[in-house]
């Protein structure tokens, strides 16, 4: 019992090939990704220094998933880039956590997410379940949007010949800022709320 608590260590070695410890065979990136889709946890360290690369790992896993001829895409293009954008970014350190809590968010509601495809097919068909799939899209954007102000407002700045918007003009101090995005990410916070309570 004790042992399936602990997570499966994954070795790698020099010559790019997985180990699992746990069944002492060798395994591929494919594999890895039924553990995870399997609720499995592992770690993976590499083999020669003993450094934890679970998380270059699983970016991988979604790099070969995101090319695979035929499969589905689940990073659309404009939030690659929004994402990339926030590297290097004030905000950077705030973007991890706000993910996990909408992935998070999203995986609780999946199970009501279904439900309502399966609706969708046997009331209305595709029509249904395209105009559900539209609507949460609008939402998520919505909310990514929310979360990036500063750089939505670095963008308008652009286009209106250079001038600074009122909201970020100098002098208005870094507190203000700090202050509303706390007061945005609350609002945040209860539209998530009040999206599952509608369920």
């Amino acid at each position: 019992m004790a042992k399936s608590e602990e997570p499966v260590i994954i070795k790698k070695y020099a010559n790019r090939r997985l180990y699992n410890t746990g069944t002492s065979t060798y395994v591929t990136l494919e594999d890895l990704a039924g553990m995870v889709k399997a609720g499995e946890d592992f770690v993976v360290y590499d083999a020669k220094t003993n450094e934890d690369i679970t998380r270059s790992v699983l970016t991988q896993i979604i790099f070969e998933q995101e090319n695979k001829e035929g499969g589905q895409n689940l990073l659309p293009i404009n939030f690659l880039r929004q994402l990339i954008r926030f590297y290097g970014d004030s905000m950077q350190m705030l973007v991890p956590r706000y993910l996990e809590v909408s992935l998070d968010s999203l995986t609780k509601e999946q199970s009501k997410f279904r439900e309502q495809i399966s609706q969708a097919f046997g009331m209305g068909g595709f029509g249904a379940m395209e105009d559900q799939v539209r609507r949460n899209m609008e939402m998520f954007e919505r909310t990514f949007a929310m979360f990036a102000p500063f750089a939505r407002q670095g963008g308008q700045s652009g286009q209106a010949g250079g001038e600074t918007p009122s909201e970020t003009k100098p002098g208005s101090g870094g507190g203000d800022d700090i202050n509303e995005l706390k007061r945005q990410m609350e609002e945040m916070q209860k539209r998530l709320d009040r999206l599952g309570d509608k369920e």
